[in-house]
């Protein structure tokens, strides 16, 4: 990009001609009860447009967020995309400010694991996503964040930006059930050495008490049992000298304890566990959306790691998957080494920065170039010692 290109700029107008024979109309939601009156038209083109992995910007999953996770130092700013009254797009952000810097980003961070834009299906679909695009340059933001946007999404659709810069690039591994799940446990396709340890860490689990599997749906008791799986989970990153704010932070736990507990909107969390006489040893926190499920949290209990209780967790949440219905298991980014033995394919999904004034310019350079490479060395450089230290501090 060319030095001075960007002071100021201004999406292009949209041409009234351009309007009409879309016949398409835009607005911009900006507070709460705006985005809970959208409540049943949301929900009715989710049901008939969404993909899967759109299942972040459902209604449900971003109104457990909005509860959990708004402040006073963000607010909304969903574009909706209206065809004579109907809703046939939505485009969920939310406007915060970081070092002096106006900021557009996803609703759902950092719980949401992928960006995304609600849109009808139509042959129109990339023209309206590049009129919404428009749209949200002109809502006065230095900088528009757009973080895990897939390949196969409804956004890759649009004209990209040419002002855009990416900062990551990843992939989302994803398992076919029916190619990982047997009878009795890892079908065929595991190597015998790994069914056989399936075998060897269940019959060891076996010997420290009675082994059941289980799974919930949402109620008071998933909401428990959740809230526990966030704290297994704290300990395990804490014990592995791994610091992780996002789950330090409160409202990570009281978000999944809010959606777990939802039984009367609809909520796609779903919970696999395994107990061993009376303790639970492993808990999963799973989304299912239109036949495919989006593994979250994975917590295994330390006392039982000799036993192997996270390989067997693992195809315990692959089962139970398919038996409620799913045929693909999505092992969501990074693509860790431990994901890809489960892996059938992957999607690129990547993290890019559009910024529309000089100010968000130099905020997105610093970024790429200043801040995710400076934080990742800094992280590699702690001590073992102090990253537990600093773990425990944050889990408090």
């Amino acid at each position: 990009m060319s030095s001075g290109a960007m002071v100021n700029r201004i999406p292009p107008v949209l041409s009234h001609t351009a309007i009409e024979s879309a016949k398409i109309t835009f607005e911009s939601v900006t507070d709460v009860t705006g985005f809970e009156a959208l409540h049943a038209e949301w929900a009715d083109l989710f049901a008939r447009a969404a993909d899967p992995h759109q299942l972040f910007q459902s209604h449900v999953f971003l109104a457990h967020w909005v509860r959990n996770y708004l402040d006073d130092k963000s607010s909304l700013a969903i574009i909706t995309g209206r065809i004579e009254g109907r809703l046939v797009m939505v485009w969920p952000l939310v406007r915060s400010a970081r070092l002096g810097t106006r900021i557009l980003s996803f609703m759902g961070a950092p719980v949401a694991q992928f960006g995304d834009v609600l849109v009808e299906r139509s042959d129109q679909r990339k023209a309206w996503l590049d009129m919404a695009w428009a749209m949200v340059g002109s809502l006065g933001a230095d900088l528009f964040e757009g973080r895990r946007i897939r390949a196969d999404g409804a956004l890759s659709q649009m004209t990209r930006d040419a002002h855009t810069r990416v900062l990551d690039r990843q992939e989302s591994p994803h398992a076919n059930l029916s190619r990982r799940v047997g009878e009795y446990g890892p079908a065929s396709t595991y190597s015998a050495k790994e069914r056989s340890n399936y075998r060897r860490h269940l019959r060891r689990l076996s010997e420290r008490g009675a082994v059941t599997f289980r799974s919930l749906l949402p109620g008071p008791e998933a909401a428990q049992v959740a809230a526990e799986a966030i704290t297994l989970k704290r300990d395990w990153l804490q014990r592995s000298a791994i610091l992780s704010p996002s789950v330090a932070d409160p409202r990570f736990a009281r978000f999944f304890h809010d959606i777990a507990g939802d039984n009367t909107h609809g909520s796609p969390l779903r919970i696999t566990m395994i107990v061993c006489g009376a303790r639970r040893v492993g808990i999963d926190l799973s989304f299912d959306c239109k036949g495919h499920s989006f593994g979250h949290v994975l917590a295994t209990d330390a006392c039982y790691e000799r036993e192997g209780v996270g390989s067997l967790l693992v195809h315990q949440v692959f089962a139970q998957a398919l038996k409620r219905g799913n045929t693909v298991f999505d092992l969501l980014a990074p693509a860790d080494p431990y994901k890809l033995q489960h892996a059938d394919g992957a999607v690129a999904v990547e993290d890019i920065v559009v910024p529309f004034t000089t100010r968000g310019s130099l905020h997105s350079s610093l970024a790429r170039h200043l801040g995710r490479p400076l934080a990742r060395r800094i992280v590699r450089s702690i001590p073992r010692w102090l990253a537990r230290h600093l773990a425990n501090r944050l889990g408090r």
